[in-house]
C-alpha cells in the first residue's frame, strides 16, 4: 500500500462516487484531506468517515460553478494546511441531449462546473506548488474526452477541453517540478448515470425532431450501466497516478483501455458516423417536411 503520509490532498466532488472513494483510500494511506462538494451534509459524512483513519480533514462546501467559492476553497486549504501537494479535479457531471436541444444556459453551466471551476482552482493552487518545486494535479477527464458521441456532445466538449488544458499545462509547469496527469474513466457505477439521464430528460422535447431516439437512448444508457466498472476499480489507477514516482501522462480506467481508444481514434470519420447511426438506429437522412407552395409573381403563371 503506497504511503501518502504527510501529503495534503484536495479532492473536489468528494461527497460521493469517485471523489468519496479516493478520499477514503487516501485516508487509509495517511493523507491529510481537503474535501470539497456542493452537498454540505454528505460532505460532512465523508469527513467523519476519513477521520476514523486518524487523519486530519477539512470539509469546504463549494459550488464549482462559482469562481469566488472556488478561490475561497483554495485559500481555506492553504490557510489550514499551508500547502496542497496533490489536487484532484474530480467534480463534474454530464449534460446529455442533442446539441440543438441543450440551451445556452445548460451548456454554460456544464462548462462552468467541468472546465471553468477546474481552471480557477488550478490557477489558485499553482503558485504555492511552484514555490515549493513540487506538486501533482490530477484532472478527471473521460473516454468522452477522446471520442465524441451523439447526444452527449456538450459533455464531450467539456472533457475535450479538460484534455487540451491538461496537455498544455503539463508542459508549462514541468520545469517547476509539477506533474499534470489525466484520468480517463469509462462508465462507472456511481450516480453519474442517474444525473446524466435527468439532464437528458430535462432538455429533450418528447415531441421534437429527435423523439425517435428517446427509447433507444434509454436502452443504451442501461447497456452502458451494465458495462460500468465498480468505483473501487477506478480508484486503483488514480492511486497509481498519486503515488507513482514517474507517473504516466494518462491513466485509463475502462475495459480495453488505451488500445480501444487508439483503435476508435484511428477509425475514419465516415465509418465512425455509420457505427453511431447503427448504434442509435438513426437513418442516413430524415424526411424533409413538405414546403408551402411559394406564390408566383403577378401575371406570371
Amino acid at each position: 500500500m503506497p504511503s501518502l503520509a504527510n501529503q495534503v490532498v484536495l479532492i473536489t466532488g468528494a461527497s460521493a462516487g469517485i471523489g468519496k472513494a479516493v478520499a477514503l483510500e487516501a485516508a487509509k494511506r495517511g493523507a491529510c484531506l481537503v474535501l470539497a462538494a456542493r452537498r454540505a451534509k454528505l460532505l460532512q459524512e465523508v469527513k467523519t468517515l476519513v477521520e476514523k483513519y486518524g487523519v486530519e480533514a477539512l470539509a469546504v462546501p463549494t459550488d464549482m460553478a462559482d469562481t469566488a467559492q472556488v478561490e475561497a476553497l483554495a485559500q481555506k486549504a492553504l490557510e489550514h494546511f499551508g500547502r496542497v501537494d496533490i489536487l484532484i479535479n474530480n467534480a463534474g457531471y454530464g449534460q446529455m441531449g442533442p446539441v440543438e436541444e441543450v440551451d445556452v444556459a445548460a451548456m454554460r453551466r456544464q462548462f462552468e462546473v467541468n472546465v471553468f471551476g477546474l481552471h480557477a482552482l488550478t490557477r489558485a493552487l499553482l503558485p504555492q506548488m511552484r514555490e515549493r518545486g513540487s506538486g501533482r494535479i490530477l484532472n478527471l477527464s473521460s473516454v468522452a474526452g477522446r471520442i465524441s458521441m451523439p447526444f452527449s456532445g456538450v459533455y464531450n466538449a467539456t472533457k475535450f477541453a479538460v484534455e487540451a488544458l491538461s496537455d498544455a499545462l503539463r508542459v508549462e509547469v514541468a520545469p517547476f517540478g509539477i506533474k499534470v496527469i489525466v484520468i480517463e474513466p469509462g462508465p462507472v457505477a456511481t450516480e453519474f448515470s442517474r444525473v446524466a439521464e435527468e439532464t437528458f430528460a430535462a432538455v429533450v422535447n418528447p415531441n421534437g425532431p429527435y423523439k425517435t431516439i428517446l427509447g433507444k437512448a434509454a436502452e443504451l444508457a442501461r447497456s452502458f450501466n451494465r458495462m460500468a466498472w465498480p468505483v473501487e476499480k477506478v480508484v486503483e489507477p488514480i492511486l497509481r497516478a498519486m503515488t507513482d514516482p514517474h507517473p504516466s501522462d494518462r491513466y485509463t480506467a475502462f475495459t480495453g483501455g488505451k488500445l480501444a481508444l487508439g483503435l476508435m481514434r484511428l477509425m475514419p470519420a465516415a465509418l465512425a458516423d455509420a457505427m453511431w447511426r447503427r448504434v442509435y438506429g438513426l437513418p442516413i437522412s430524415a424526411p424533409v417536411p413538405a414546403r408551402a407552395k411559394e406564390p408566383t409573381a403577378a401575371g406570371i403563371p
